[in-house]
């Protein structure tokens, strides 16, 4: 071979080297997403377009998105993590990240949160918000949401009656009571997962819950019990509508929406997907239990990085660009919790609703989480809010079933779950 043929070989090769670079360098590193469905039809849809658009802003990493529905939700991610499949990053229950870290499957984000410390991004949540995704010294996720409860009336229905916007647990048996009739009902909920909803709003709304101070299973106790014969005096009454046990949270929403029922728990953006009838909603400001507590059910849901990705660098990346870009999954795709970020919460979409604006004011600061008795977060609330039994217990009582026969089979599942 002369030099000339040489050289010619030479040059090829190296432009064959260059040119495997540059493909490799222009590979993005691909990442999975999955999210809980937090709203209406138009959240997926939005959250997916999110993704596209952090897709775009950048040629690193490419997000593929799928949206996780709430039924069987908790089995779908022990399997993935079980299986070896879990994704990179998710959103999840308010648990989720300090069960799994518990079970050395979640990526702590310490190092996201010291550079959000440092750069002063990380006032923009609630100290306690991030308190509640620190568990066994670490940061185990970033709140994204607030999900929490607020009781809902229908003004026309009170209205048409004569009867006052409730302050107390007995004047909201009253009126509810007092509306009972012609097809429509005082209450109307759901078996589903925010029928249960009633049942821990209702016992932290009487100072009781589902542990003692020792973590202890306390659905006997006094305050529990009683916060829950309330629910099934509602019943007794023939204010709840009887189909509630079987109904999902869509069923329940329509029937509210429809005029089919005066009061309704539930998150604060129901009027975002309630059309001509939003004008015709108001919240019932915070009730005074009997022994003078007010209260409601909140959870800070967490976004979490899983250990089995192969780039945590990357997906740490994408989860501060998700947090810092989060606001039009609320005004655009209607999810239903309220924003863990402060900054979110004062713009103009929740701040020009009256009712959105009456729940921030009012329910998040008398709001707690579902072991406030016990304090603190701990593996074993994952499985508590995702295993089903507090879903059972409220369909038996809006059947109807006694009290103490609906709490025991509950008192003693909870007491299996906390000895494992």
């Amino acid at each position: 071979m002369n030099f000339r043929a040489k050289g010619l070989a030479a040059l090829t090769v190296v432009a064959c080297l260059l040119s495997v670079g540059a493909a490799q360098a222009q590979t993005p590193i691909e990442l999975q997403f999955w999210d809980q469905n937090w709203g209406p039809a138009e959240y997926p849809v939005r959250a997916s377009a999110l993704v596209d658009e952090f897709n775009k802003s950048q040629n690193e990493i490419r997000v593929t998105y799928r949206s996780v529905p709430w039924t069987s939700w908790y089995e779908t991610y022990v399997t993935a993590v079980a299986s070896g499949s879990a994704p990179d990053i998710s959103t999840g229950a308010a648990f989720q990240a300090a069960q799994f870290f518990s079970m050395d499957a979640i990526y702590p984000v310490d190092e996201l949160v010291d550079a959000m410390k440092a750069d002063g991004t990380l006032a923009d949540f609630d100290p306690a918000s991030m308190e509640a995704v620190r568990y066994d010294g670490h940061y185990v996720a970033l709140p994204w949401a607030i999900d929490i409860r607020a009781l809902h009336y229908r003004k026309d229905i009170l209205e048409a009656k004569g009867v006052p916007v409730p302050k107390t647990w007995d004047e909201l048996r009253a009126a509810a009571k007092a509306v009972t009739g012609n097809g429509t009902y005082g209450l109307v909920s759901s078996g589903d997962p925010s029928g249960m909803h009633w049942t821990l709003a209702a016992m932290i709304n009487n100072g009781g819950g589902l542990f003692d101070r020792d973590r202890k299973p306390a659905l006997t106790s006094a305050r529990s019990i009683e916060a829950l014969s309330f629910l099934s005096a509602l019943v007794a009454d023939g204010s709840v509508n009887p189909a509630s046990a079987g109904y999902t949270s869509d069923d329940a929403r329509g029937a509210f929406l429809a005029g089919k029922a005066a009061f309704l728990l539930s998150n604060p953006n129901i009027g975002a997907s309630a059309g001509d009838q939003a004008e015709k909603i108001g919240v019932v400001p915070p009730l005074a239990g009997p022994h003078g507590d007010k209260g409601t059910i909140a959870w800070v849901n967490n976004i979490m990085i899983y250990k089995q990705t192969k780039h945590p660098k990357e997906t740490m990346k994408f989860l501060r660009w998700w947090s810092e870009h989060e606001l039009p999954l609320f005004t655009e795709g209607h999810a239903y919790p309220m924003p863990a970020r402060l900054s979110f919460q004062n713009d103009r979409f929740f701040t020009s609703e009256p009712h959105v604006r009456q729940v921030i004011e009012q329910y998040l600061p008398v709001a707690k989480g579902m072991a406030f008795t016990a304090s603190g977060t701990f593996p074993e609330l994952n499985e508590i809010d995702g295993d089903g039994f507090l879903m059972s217990m409220v369909q038996q009582i809006w059947q109807g079933v006694p009290t103490a026969d609906a709490v025991a089979p509950a008192q003693a599942h909870l007491e299996e779950i906390m000895a494992k």
